[in-house]
């Protein structure tokens, strides 16, 4: 698309920073009558493009509403691509609506959520993963997360999915001539290069998605449930993990009734941490009501903490070999048991899983759990190459790789050209829905609803 796209679309306004009072605050046009506008309401006859000029902001009877800055960024450089104009005036939420309302009367409109990045992207200033980091840049909870989205924002994920698709097309290209040309002499998709082609392009769109993965994991976080029998030291560990007395802690078996939630951050990653009631049968209608939400959340857990009170001889380890599990023994401040990995032996005489003991009392084989935990969820000690990334991503890349693992499927056993075309180009449209260049008005404005006013 170009800038002409939307050149005849309203001139739209929206306070640009948070609601609350402060020192400043900036209102922000964009559109054809942008600058008409900001020359009406300073009372100037020009602005200097890109200069910050104090002026006095006037309403219609030429009253002052506030002083402050106006800033003019004529198109096509500027963020929207249209004409935009600032207005910086006094960050007090009584005058910024004043400023927003005489625009409004000089003929702008209130922009919707995420009006003025869709305009952006619409004007080819950014694509689709571009606007989308902006939103996150905004709501990042860590310093990995902000650092993140701003490498999406610079062009990080969009340039790895642009590099897939051009060996897309390529290869696209190159199928489509050996259909269009089958009297030639050679059989060019039967001499190998096609099917090298297409498992180096399978291979590239999955060591995407494992990135993208983790991106995705360090800007949403991920649900760590802590589940195990009644007084396996459960609560003492999310208090440990939290680094603060969330839950209560007793020697009375079942004292956790219901979910108890806290959110912390290891490594930059946002875990969302869950304490559960104690797992085990009870006729007690609220634990019973307890353990069916302990059940549920572990079905919906990234990752569980099986807990398993190491001073309690007669206590059999909790089993799960998920991938998707930890387990854990707990108290070894009571045993004496050395602190992190170690292979636990069943009361029957059978080797174990691996296990991690801990003491979340003292603290001890603590930093081991932690390591254990970012390493089950596939997360790398060094995340300088990662980007953000949401789940429209990650559900888009399986899509293409399933498309892709098919065709290559469907070639090596059939060697029809035609199909392979078509499943090419079905894998080049869900790559392209990635970064807006094929995709739906009605998944823009599902993206750009979720943005604030005023971005």
């Amino acid at each position: 698309m170009t800038s002409a796209s939307i050149v005849n679309k309203d001139t739209i306004v929206a306070i640009a920073t948070p609601a609350g009072n402060g020192g400043v605050g900036i209102v922000r046009l964009s559109g054809a009558a942008a600058y008409t506008i900001a020359l009406t309401i300073s009372r100037r006859s020009s602005l200097a493009p890109r200069y910050a000029s104090y002026t006095h902001f006037y309403a219609d009877d030429m009253t002052v509403i506030d002083s402050g800055l106006v800033l003019y960024f004529p198109s096509p450089k500027s963020f929207t691509g249209e004409d935009v104009v600032e207005l910086h005036g006094h960050g007090g939420q009584l005058i910024l609506s004043l400023l927003t309302r005489r625009c409004v009367a000089l003929g702008a409109r209130e922009a919707r959520p995420g009006e003025f990045s869709e305009r952006a992207f619409l004007n080819d200033k950014l694509d689709l993963v571009q606007a989308e980091a902006i939103a996150d840049l905004i709501n990042a909870q860590t310093e990995s997360a902000a650092r993140q989205a701003q490498a999406s924002l610079q062009g990080v994920f969009s340039n790895r999915i642009e590099h897939i698709a051009t060996q897309l097309i390529q290869l696209r290209l190159y199928v489509e001539a050996a259909i269009d040309f089958p009297d030639e002499d050679v059989d060019f998709l039967s001499e190998g290069k096609v099917a090298y082609q297409l498992a180096d392009l399978l291979t590239s769109a999955q060591q995407l998605q494992s990135t993208a993965k983790q991106g995705a994991i360090f800007r949403q976080g991920a649900r760590v449930v802590i589940a195990g029998k009644p007084n396996a030291g459960k609560s003492s560990l999310l208090n440990a993990l939290a680094g603060n007395d969330v839950a209560i802690v007793t020697d009375q078996p079942g004292t956790t009734r219901d979910l108890v939630r806290e959110q912390v951050n290891i490594a930059g990653v946002p875990l969302h941490l869950t304490d559960t009631a104690g797992l085990r049968k009870t006729d007690d209608l609220v634990e019973k009501e307890g353990v069916k939400r302990a059940q549920q959340a572990i079905d919906d857990a990234d990752v569980t903490l099986f807990c398993t009170d190491d001073s309690d001889p007669s206590e059999p380890l909790v089993l799960n070999p998920s991938r998707r599990s930890l387990q854990l023994l707990t108290k070894i401040d009571l045993t004496g048991r050395h602190p992190g990995r170690c292979i636990n032996t069943s009361p029957d005489g059978k080797k174990g899983l691996p296990v991690i003991a801990i003491s979340a009392q003292t603290g001890v084989g603590m930093d081991e759990l932690k390591s254990e935990i970012l390493a089950c969820l596939g997360v790398s000690a060094s995340n300088d190459t990662l980007f953000s990334a949401r789940e429209r991503h990650l559900t888009a890349l399986q899509s293409t790789i399933d498309i892709l693992a098919l065709a290559q499927q469907q070639f090596l056993s059939s060697g029809a050209g035609e199909l392979l075309a078509e499943d090419l180009r079905l894998a080049h449209e869900r790559l392209g829905s990635m970064t807006g260049k094929m995709t739906s008005n009605e998944l823009l404005g599902e993206i750009f609803g979720q943005f604030c006013i005023g971005k």
